[in-house]
């Protein structure tokens, strides 16, 4: 962790996050199948199924780094177990969910920097959710009791979840390295997870 004071003149954490991971966020949405004509229960499971290939190594990781700075409540905010039973709700079992297949590569997590920018990836992921939602309540009849809780999974907390998030990224003090770190950290998130969806076949 960089305790130093703020860098003047410098973007903040979140512009540099913001416009470090500007591209590669364009990128990965426009491949994702939730609006596809041909999407169907089908393809949908098996995104989910890919996401929790992915959520479940990540989160383990960022726990088992003790690395995430002090004010972060990874247990409220954890997406692996409503996947789990999003994936329970659509007839897997829980031998069956254990046995996915999980990506073998993701970011290196050896800083407190680099925690904050994954979890920046991870919890912005959280807002497009409530779109696509609305699009899979009317596409396949999906709510929150029968395989749609991921996509809402912090309900109507969403908003303030996200803005907390915000306050507590607003909190720790980074230097213009720290920050790099915390960009670097976030930009190979969404490549790991955009190489682990299409190592899935689950993307347009």
């Amino acid at each position: 962790m960089h305790s130093q004071a703020p860098d003047v003149g410098v973007p903040s954490l979140l512009d540099a996050l913001r416009s470090g991971t500007a591209r590669l966020h364009v990128a990965l949405e426009k491949r994702l199948p939730f609006f596809a004509p041909r999407l169907d229960a089908d393809w949908y499971q098996r995104v989910l199924q890919a996401y929790y290939g992915f959520y479940r190594p990540m989160e383990a990781r960022l726990h088992d780094s003790g690395l995430i700075p002090i004010g972060f409540d990874q247990a409220l905010r954890a997406k692996t177990p409503t996947l789990r039973n999003d994936l329970n709700a659509l007839g897997l079992s829980n031998e069956a969910i254990s046995a996915l297949p999980q990506c073998p590569s993701l970011p290196h997590l050896d800083t407190p920097a680099a925690c904050l920018g994954t979890l920046y990836v991870l919890e912005g992921a959280t807002l497009g959710g409530q779109i696509l939602r609305r699009e899979m309540a009317r596409r396949l009849a999906l709510d929150a009791d029968n395989g749609g809780a991921f996509l809402n999974v912090y309900g109507t907390e969403t908003g303030r979840r996200w803005k907390n998030f915000l306050d507590y990224l607003a909190d720790v003090p980074l230097d213009t390295q720290g920050r790099q770190h915390a960009v670097d950290a976030a930009r190979s998130t969404f490549s790991c997870f955009e190489q682990w969806l299409d190592s899935q076949e689950v993307l347009l």
